[in-house]
């Protein structure tokens, strides 16, 4: 009796371990999937419209919530206005609800911090103002897919309604992310605004000893100090020759997730990296990568940064949800009185040191002999892949890190 009790618990057990195993390897529903390519499109097309804009240098954009900001204008839009979005998103053939539960299901994947091992902390909120009145159901539906809270505000009180915006953007990023906007131009809209805080992992940590004060050439004529970390490990290392570029892909922990680097031989402005950054030649660049010993230094430092997307999304596409003659939102308050007169995309983004222990079985052996060195010290290109869903986490630019100016040497 006591030997069949016995097998019980063990099929039990190895049951439970089954289960346990399977719910870690999720495979995603078709529609997140679609979404999910969707995000890599929408990462390129949005990144090149932002780099186009003169005045603009840090760039930092997740496309994976930027396509929620927009699943919240289709949950709250009718007709067109909420068609629009599925165009953007090249997701017409994904049914209404599909669309809410797969953004949903595709963002709940790539941030869940036990799988990933990452600190990723995504706020969303609806501001508008003051006269409106909230649908209930818009209310309920928008917390269920896109947590997203909301907020009445007078925005004809432009110095408390950016202080409200800018110290709800500090709490829940607990104290990263200061400020979100200075100013609130259009005072009759609705504002969507997400606020973020990023620190990616890495699977193998940097030396936290070695770190020091380095130049990071902003320009030919001008370099800010910053800090720079350093470690030699087998990565996946491509140079490019022919257009003059060096491409490098570490692993963040757990290994779901890589950061790519593009940088230039040389320093120079990107865009003429940036002319070339589509989503087929990356592609093309990742097929290239070989694991290759590599010598890498980055800047540890951290950059906060919040655009406001309304004008490119309506570049995107985005035409009526934008316009105060066109907008049906009236999914939001029950009528035709509201339009998006700003999306605000704010993210902290911590470049540091923090990471898996490291594998020291490969140092004093062949494997790390000669490596490639790959010296961040000038402007560059990112982009945080996710590698079991394939969606763009992240897409960015570093241009002008944060660091006091060097004084020029004689």
């Amino acid at each position: 009796m006591w030997v069949t009790h016995l097998v019980s618990l063990v099929l039990l057990a190895a049951a439970a371990s089954a289960a346990t195993s399977a719910s870690a390897d999720k495979v995603l529903s078709s529609h997140a999937t679609i979404l999910a390519d969707s995000t890599a499109n929408l990462a390129f097309s949005l990144y090149q419209n932002m780099a186009k804009e003169k005045n603009v240098e840090n760039i930092i954009i997740s496309p994976v919530v930027v396509a929620s900001s927009l699943g919240l204008v289709a949950l709250g839009g009718k007709a067109s206005t909420a068609s629009q979005v599925k165009t953007i998103l090249n997701a017409a053939k994904v049914k209404d609800e599909q669309l809410h539960s797969g953004l949903a299901e595709l963002l709940m994947e790539i941030s869940d911090p036990k799988t990933r091992n990452v600190t990723w902390k995504i706020s969303n909120r609806l501001y508008g103002p003051s006269s409106v009145t909230f649908v209930d159901e818009f209310v309920k539906s928008s917390k269920k897919h896109y947590n997203c809270e909301h907020s009445k505000i007078n925005f004809r009180d432009k110095k408390s309604a950016v202080n409200s915006i800018n110290e709800w953007a500090t709490k829940s990023t607990d104290g990263k992310l200061p400020e979100v906007t200075k100013d609130v131009e259009k005072t009759d809209g609705a504002m969507i605004i997400s606020a973020m805080f990023f620190k990616p992992h890495w699977d193998e940590q940097f030396h936290d000893k070695m770190v020091d004060n380095r130049g990071f050439m902003v320009s030919h004529s001008y370099t800010v100090s910053v800090q720079m970390m350093h470690r030699t490990g087998l990565f996946g290392f491509y140079d490019d020759t022919a257009n003059k570029l060096s491409i490098l892909s570490m692993p963040l922990a757990h290994k779901k997730s890589t950061v790519v680097f593009i940088m230039p031989h040389q320093v120079e402005p990107l865009d003429r990296l940036e002319k070339m950054l589509t989503k087929k030649q990356v592609d093309k660049w990742l097929g290239m990568l070989q694991e290759t010993a590599t010598a890498v230094s980055l800047p540890k430092v951290s950059m906060e940064i919040s655009h406001d997307l309304q004008k490119h999304l309506h570049e995107l596409g985005l035409t009526e949800a934008v316009d105060k003659s066109k907008a049906d939102l009236s999914k939001i308050s029950g009528k035709k009185d509201l339009y998006l007169s700003s999306v605000f995309h704010a993210c902290a983004l911590e470049w540091g040191t923090d990471g898996n222990e490291i594998n020291i079985s490969i140092f004093g052996t062949d494997k790390l002999r000669n490596p490639k060195l790959f010296y961040a010290d000038h402007p560059f290109i990112f982009l945080v892949k996710d590698q079991k869903t394939n969606s763009i986490l992240f897409i960015g630019r570093m241009v002008r890190p944060k660091g006091e100016k060097m004084r020029d040497e004689l």
